[in-house]
């Protein structure tokens, strides 16, 4: 997939400027088709070294790609291939949320991700890719990663950011009741609605089975997609791959106490804590502005991906 021709514009006058293409649209795109109609647009920022360690960057829920611009920018910078894409109904992922029927967990997980892998592989023949999730995209990273257990499925490691459970006793013990009242709120109003509107916790629109998976994840502490014959919480504690889980000191949607309690869950991996503080020069700690320090965060993953070196 290639950007416009240069040239004239149309409805512009003859001899203008043609549209200024977008950096994050000019990258190397590719088309990955899914099930039902879906497609995906993947953005590569390869490296010349045809060895070198290849990334998968996941978004949060309502978030774009394009928004993952500046940590995939630094992490290619640090020597690392880097590949992006939007999760279903998100940003230039096709169709959008209302033209399409409900999806959850399962849809993200079981359907879309392996079709995603399958062409990072095409395009970087022999690696094994590490896969990089914000919040949400970091539950699918590491449940797509434990399903492929014990034969790894060619994923070499996982790296989350605000990713922790949703279960609202990990939140600390004054926010028990926020955390029940809002996320169960949420997931009433996608039920009753088919989607999330957005606003409260979560700025954009999302499908509501999405929502109500998340949900019941709030209320038991259980990973139980709609849909799925998989025990994801077995699989989760039989994972035994690297993974680097951060989290940020400013971050009240994935905060320190639910990040170690996802930790827990996972007692076979190696696991590499990184709890982000201004110690560790990142000015911006809360869920969504660690993106403006890309340029400290991404040479520390880079490093853990390449040498496996903990973050101090």
């Amino acid at each position: 997939m290639t950007g416009p021709t240069p040239g004239t514009a149309p409805g512009s006058a003859p001899g203008s400027a043609p549209p200024r293409r977008s950096e994050f649209s000019a990258l190397e795109a590719l088309r990955v088709d899914s099930v039902g109609g879906v497609s995906f647009v993947l953005r590569v920022l390869p490296q010349a070294d045809p060895g070198a360690p290849v990334v998968l960057i996941l978004p949060a829920m309502a978030l774009k790609a394009k928004f993952y611009l500046p940590i995939a920018r630094a992490l290619h910078a640090a020597g690392v291939s880097v590949v992006t894409t939007d999760l279903r109904a998100q940003g230039e992922s096709t169709p959008g949320l209302h033209d399409q029927p409900t999806f959850g967990y399962r849809e993200l997980i079981e359907v879309d991700l392996p079709r995603v892998l399958a062409a990072v592989r095409t395009r970087f023949p022999g690696a094994r890719p590490y896969l990089f999730g914000h919040s949400l995209g970091g539950q699918i990273a590491l449940l797509h990663a434990a399903a492929e257990q014990p034969a790894g499925g060619g994923i070499a490691g996982v790296c989350v950011i605000g990713t922790g459970t949703v279960y609202w006793k990990a939140f600390g013990f004054r926010r028990w009741a926020e955390a029940l009242y809002s996320i169960q709120t949420i997931g009433l109003v996608a039920r009753v609605r088919g989607y999330w509107p957005g606003g409260m916790l979560i700025g954009g629109a999302m499908p509501g089975r999405v929502m109500t998976d998340w949900a019941r994840h709030s209320r038991t502490s259980r990973y139980r997609p709609h849909g799925t014959t998989r025990d994801y919480d077995r699989l989760l504690a039989e994972l035994d791959l690297p993974v680097l889980a951060i989290s940020l000191d400013d971050d009240r949607l994935g905060p320190k106490s639910n990040v170690d309690f996802l930790c827990r869950r996972m007692p076979r991996a190696r696991i590499d804590r990184w709890h982000i503080t201004a110690a560790a020069g990142v000015a911006h700690r809360d869920h969504f502005a660690w993106t403006k320090d890309a340029a400290v965060i991404g040479p520390a993953v880079a490093a853990w991906i390449r040498e496996r070196r903990r973050p101090a």
